[in-house]
Formats: C-alpha cells, sequence, structure tokens
C-alpha cells in the first residue's frame, strides 16, 4: 500500500509541475530526474518490467556521467541488483562487468571482490556451473587478500550452495565449516550462522546422517531466536520445513507431519515466500498419504501443484505429479496414476536438473509395469550420465548413496559380496594411510638428518678457523716478544747512548761539536731505519691476520687443483673487508663454495672452473662458473649439494641464482648483504 502511496505522490508532483511557471517546471524536473528517484522506481513491484527497466537505464546514465569513485561504484552495484530482480541478465552482466573493469583500474579490491561475486551469481542464475565456481574463487582469494572475514564467509556459502547443487557433498561440506570456523570469531552474523547450519543440515540429510542433520537443523532454529533477522525471509518456517522433511526421510511421518503443519502456521508466509508455501503444501500431504490420512487429499496436492505451476517452478511441478501419481496408484486408479506419472516425465526431461527425471522414471516404472525394463534402462544410463557430470564438476571425495528399486531387492549374496568390498576398501584405506604417516616420517627423518650434517660440518669448518686463528695468535705472540726485545735491546739503548752523547756537546768547542753532532745524526738515521723495518713487520702480521680466511680458501683451492683434473681460476677482489664480515658468514661462504666445487667435479665435466669473489655495492658476491655440460634448470629438481648452498644463502640473507644452458655450462651466483662501513668484533676471522 506504501508503495501505490509513492507512486500516486510522483505522478501528483507531475500534474502538479504542470499548472506552474517554467522556473518551477525546471525545479519539479530536477527533482524527479534524480538519482535516488530513479533508483526507487526501478525496484517499484507494481511497475510494469519495461518501465522499470527504463528507469533503471536513465539511473545508469546518470552514474555514468558522474566521476568514477566508491560512491560510484556502490550506485551502479544499486543498478545490478534491480537488472537481477527483474531477470534481466543481459544487462545485469554488462553492469556487472564494467564494475569489474573499474575497480580493477583503480585496484579496489573492496569492490572486485563483490564483482566477482555478482559474476558468480550470474552464471549460477544460468546453469553455468564452472564459471559460477571460478568467479566465486576469484572472490575468495580476493577477500583472503584483503582479510575481509564476513565476505569472506558469505563467499566459502555461495560455493558450499554451488557445489550442493552440483551434488559435491563432501566439498559442500568443507566450505561450510570454513564458513562456520570465521562467523563464530564474528559478531552480528546470526543470519549467515542460520544458512551455514541450515545448508549442513540438509547436506547430512542427503547423505542419511539424520541425527546430525536433525542437530544443526535445531540449532539453525534456535538462532532464528534473534528478532534481528528479518521475518519477511521465513526462515523459521523453511527450517521447520527441513526439519519435517528430515523427519519424512526417517519414515517418522508423523513428526514430519506436524512440523510442516507448524510452518504453514507462520504469520505471511503465503505473501512473502510463496514457493515455500507451496512445498508446505505439498509435503504435508505426502506425510497425510503415508499414514493413510485422507483428510484434504488430494486437495492439498493439487493446491501446491497450481501455485508451483503459477510461478512455473519446474522442479516443484514434477515433484507435486509424482506424488499425484503415487496418490492415485495407491487408490487403484491407474489411469490417472500414469497420466500424472508420464506428464511429471515429459515435463522433467525439459529441464537441467537431471534428479527430477530420475524420479520421474522411477515412478513411471512403477505404475507401468509392462515398460518397467525399458524405464530401469534410461533410468540406469541418466544416473550414469549425472554422476559423470557431477565428477566433471570436481567432485572428488563424494560419498553419494544411491538406491534404487533393484538395489533394494538384492539378495544375501549380493550383500555379501559388498560387505567384503568395504573390508578391501577400509585395508586398503588403513594402508596407504599407513604408507603415508611412514613417507612423512621418512622425510622429517632426512631433514634431521640433514640438520645434523650442517652442524657438524660447521663445527669442522669454526674449528679450523680456530686452529688457524691459534696458530697465528701464537705467531702474534712470538713476533711481539721479538719486537719488544729489539726495540729494548736494540732501538731503545742506542737511542739512550746518542742522548748522552748529545747531553756532552754542550762541555765542546763548536769544531768538535758539529763533527760529533753530525755523527749522531747518521745514527739517528740508521735508528729511524731499524723502527721502520718493524713497523713493517708488525703491518705484515696485521695482514696475515686479515687474510686467515682467504689463506683457508686458498687451501680449499689448492685441494681442489691437486685433487681434479679441470683447470682452476680463481679471483679475490682487493677491496673485500674480511675483518667486517662475521663468523657465520664465512663459515657459509666456505661451505657455498665448497659445495659448488663439488658440483661441478661431480656432474659438469668442466675442462675449466672459475671461482669469483667481489664487492658489489652492499653485497659479497660469489660467482662460480664451468664450462661443462649444463643442465635444465626447469626438469631438474635440486639435490642435497643445491639445497644446502640455497640453506646456507638463506641463512646469511642472501640471494642464489643458477643459470644454465645444455652444453654451455652452469653459473652458481650467490649475493650476501654485508655493510662495509660497520666496524665489527676483531675477535672475527
Amino acid at each position: 500500500m506504501k508503495k501505490k502511496n509513492k507512486i500516486l505522490f510522483l505522478l501528483f508532483l507531475v500534474l502538479l509541475a504542470c499548472t506552474k511557471k517554467t522556473g518551477s517546471d525546471q525545479d519539479t524536473v530536477a527533482a524527479i530526474d534524480s538519482l535516488p528517484t530513479f533508483l526507487s522506481l526501478a525496484k517499484e513491484n507494481n511497475l510494469p518490467l519495461k518501465i522499470k527497466q527504463k528507469y533503471n537505464q536513465k539511473a545508469l546514465n546518470i552514474i555514468l556521467s558522474q566521476k568514477d569513485d566508491s560512491l560510484n561504484k556502490v550506485n551502479l552495484f544499486k543498478v545490478a541488483n534491480r537488472y537481477y530482480n527483474m531477470s534481466d541478465w543481459k544487462s545485469y552482466l554488462e553492469t556487472t562487468k564494467l564494475i569489474l573493469e573499474r575497480a580493477e583500474k583503480s585496484k579496489d579490491s573492496v569492490h572486485m571482490g563483490k564483482a566477482y561475486t555478482y559474476l558468480g551469481d550470474y552464471y549460477l542464475s544460468q546453469s553455468v556451473p564452472d564459471s559460477a565456481f571460478m568467479n566465486y574463487y576469484k572472490a575468495e582469494k580476493t577477500y583472503l587478500k584483503i582479510n575481509d572475514q564476513i565476505n569472506l564467509a558469505k563467499t566459502f556459502l555461495n560455493k558450499a550452495n554451488l557445489q550442493y547443487n552440483e551434488g559435491d557433498f563432501f566439498e559442500s561440506e568443507i566450505a561450510v565449516f570454513k564458513a562456520l570456523s570465521i562467523l563464530k570469531k564474528q559478531k552480528n552474523v546470526n543470519e549467515l550462522l542460520y544458512e551455514s547450519n541450515n545448508l549442513l543440515g540438509i547436506l547430512y540429510n542427503e547423505r542419511e546422517e539424520y541425527n546430525k542433520a536433525l542437530e544443526f537443523q535445531t540449532k539453525a532454529l534456535n538462532i532464528l531466536n534473534d528478532k534481528t533477522i528479518a521475518s519477511a525471509y521465513q526462515y523459521k518456517a523453511a527450517s521447520l520445513n527441513n526439519i519435517g522433511f528430515i523427519y519424512m526421510h526417517m519414515n517418522n511421518y508423523r513428526k514430519a507431519k506436524g512440523f510442516f503443519e507448524k510452518g504453514l502456521q507462520e504469520k505471511n508466509l503465503f505473501i512473502d515466500r510463496t514457493s515455500l508455501y507451496a512445498i508446505l503444501l505439498d509435503n504435508l500431504g505426502y506425510s497425510k498419504f503415508k499414514l493413510n490420512e485422507s483428510d484434504q487429499l488430494p486437495d492439498l496436492f493439487f493446491e501446491s501443484l497450481r501455485i508451483r505451476d503459477s510461478l512455473d517452478l519446474t522442479s516443484g511441478v514434477v515433484s507435486s505429479k509424482i506424488h499425484l501419481s503415487e496418490y492415485f496408484a495407491f487408490k487403484k486408479d491407474t489411469f490417472r496414476a500414469f497420466q500424472f506419472s508420464k506428464q511429471a516425465l515429459t515435463l522433467s526431461r525439459g529441464s537441467t536438473k537431471l534428479i527430477n527425471t530420475l524420479e520421474a522414471l522411477k515412478q513411471t516404472a512403477a505404475v507401468d509395469p509392462k515398460n518397467a525394463s525399458k524405464y530401469s534402462r534410461e533410468y540406469i544410463h541418466l544416473n550414469e550420465k549425472m554422476l559423470k557430470a557431477e565428477r566433471k564438476m570436481g567432485e572428488k571425495f563424494s560419498r553419494i548413496e544411491y538406491e534404487t528399486n533393484e538395489i533394494k531387492d538384492q539378495n544375501s549374496n549380493l550383500q555379501e559380496k559388498n560387505k567384503t568390498l568395504i573390508y578391501v576398501f577400509s585395508i586398503c584405506t588403513l594402508i596407504g594411510l599407513f604408507f603415508y604417516v611412514y613417507k612423512t616420517q621418512q622425510a622429517k627423518n632426512r631433514e634431521l638428518i640433514f640438520k645434523q650434517q650442517q652442524q657438524v660440518a660447521n663445527e669442522d669448518i669454526y674449528n679450523l678457523m680456530i686452529s688457524q686463528q691459534n696458530e697465528i695468535e701464537q705467531t702474534r705472540i712470538k713476533e711481539k716478544k721479538k719486537v719488544a726485545q729489539e726495540l729494548h735491546d736494540g732501538v731503545l739503548g742506542r737511542m739512550f747512548g746518542i742522548r748522552i752523547s748529545l747531553d756532552s756537546l754542550d762541555k765542546m768547542d763548536e769544531a768538535q761539536a758539529a763533527e760529533k753532532r753530525k755523527k749522531y745524526l747518521n745514527e739517528l738515521k740508521n735508528i729511524e731505519q731499524d723502527i721502520r723495518e718493524i713497523s713493517h713487520d708488525l703491518n705484515r702480521e696485521k695482514s696475515e691476520l686479515i687474510n686467515n680466511f682467504v689463506a683457508i680458501l686458498k687451501k680449499l683451492f689448492e685441494n681442489q687443483k691437486n685433487t681434479y683434473s679441470s683447470k682452476l681460476i680463481t679471483t679475490f677482489d682487493p677491496n673485500i673487508k674480511w675483518e667486517l664480515i662475521s663468523n657465520i658468514d664465512k663459515i657459509n661462504l666456505y661451505r657455498i663454495i665448497q659445495e659448488g666445487l663439488q658440483n661441478c667435479n661431480k656432474y659438469a665435466e668442466a675442462d675449466i672452473i672459475t671461482v669469483e669473489l667481489k664487492i658489489e655495492n652492499d653485497f659479497l658476491v660469489v660467482r662460480i662458473a664451468d664450462d661443462g655440460i649444463g643442465f635444465d634448470i626447469r626438469r631438474t629438481k635440486n639435490g642435497i649439494g643445491l639445497h644446502n648452498i640455497e640453506y646456507r644463502t638463506a641463512e646469511s640473507k642472501g640471494i642464489v641464482t643458477i643459470e644454465s644452458v645444455k652444453a654451455e655450462g652452469t653459473t652458481l651466483k650467490v649475493k650476501i648483504p654485508i655493510d662495509q662501513n660497520i666496524n665489527l668484533n676483531h675477535n672475527d676471522i
């Protein structure tokens, strides 16, 4: 009623504007020709479709003329929503693609995720499940990237519903639990919690796990005690129907009937959700039929059929006609039973849902025993087709339970074979699980051994460096003693003698003093030369200390030259300040070079191997190259040696690159960051 009043008010404004002056006319037109007005009229249910499309197009034109910002995209989504509600799928798709294009251009992840979701909804409406799933997947990745937990949970639910509709129950269950794990940490998400528990109830009902199904449907029903959830969605009636449906599957038609009756008592059900009202009528009628209660039958079936037919609900119409066929078959009205089953079969064959055709074939075979074998063959063929379609959509771990009249009539011998197959499958599963655990443990052990070997290697290198350090320390102590002795016994004594002699010059006449002074100056020059030689000795000692690590590397290179026939060329950058490089980095460098040479020796078949150490900006670069046979980097897996190099490079926060071409050799390049301006502790080797 409010909507009608709103339309009348707008028309009144238009008529009133016609009686005013030109200036007033312009103001009125501006008021009506506004974006909010067009958007409001585009969703007015009482207007014809073409009129609503016209208003929505006007709103779109206004939005396209405005600046592309967040508000602009929000309004575009409103336009898309109205096209969706009109079932104008072409316009809906074009608008959504436009939003996605703009969002990608502005790198607006929030609206990108929403646009992907809208595209998923479009392909779902067009029965293109693979495209729908792909867009939901893109939305999921987008929301993960921006950590939008609420929309991520919604996307999981969209995927779960899609997977359920395609028969992928196992994956659908996983998606719902992913959504629930997010929603339990959020506030004010009762509606999403309801949808999650409701879908789990439906899934477990499909898998005939009825106790679990009832548990989750009861949780969903309890969530509806929250009054913030809009009653217009009629969630309570839906849950009551779902619980009743579970009891129907359990053959407890008495309880089922009670829940269907409660669902039909919900206020405004027929207005808010006419299709659900029709479902409840049909289910109530079927429960009464199974309880052999004749009141309201077959009127409940016919009323449900009438509503479903008016709403063009093909699946619902098929279901109603199948139930009518069962009812008239029970009443021995074979003609009407066959008539309704054939109508259901004909209608279902024109739909995309094979499950409808399967149910119709089953009922037709029951009421037409002469042609039962023909219907059974078609049933088997369609069932195989449906299973292939489900597998094609990615169902890998589904637990599909499939029952037909033939399976129910199998003898005990077949049941024993089935049990045997179950036992064999269980044993194979246990063996597979054991093998998986064994392999996992084996991998962990290999990793532990590798780390232990790394530790032992580190200790060996460190001990080698300490040994070298001790030798140099002993040499340095000897040199210090030698220098101290030379200074004390040689230089200081001679300088003392010259000082005494210079003091005596004051007592001599000038001629004698000049001669003596010249002699003493020559002696001072000799002492100066001795001091210079001592200084050079000290500098050599410092150089030897600094080049300790270089000496260790040279020893490694010497062993390489003595052991292998390949020519080894080594280059050291003189600008490297080895005293500023930490022990752990030196250990890693030593092992990297050692592993690199070993790989060249084992696999390269090289004539020349080049090892180069140099400074590039703030990096110490080690380059090991050979002219050997090379290998295809893309196809060759990293062995222990290369893994060792990568591990040690990462430990030193460096970067490792490998370049190789078959028959053209291999180049290993390692870059380790260093700061040549920082003074490290002199205890480093």
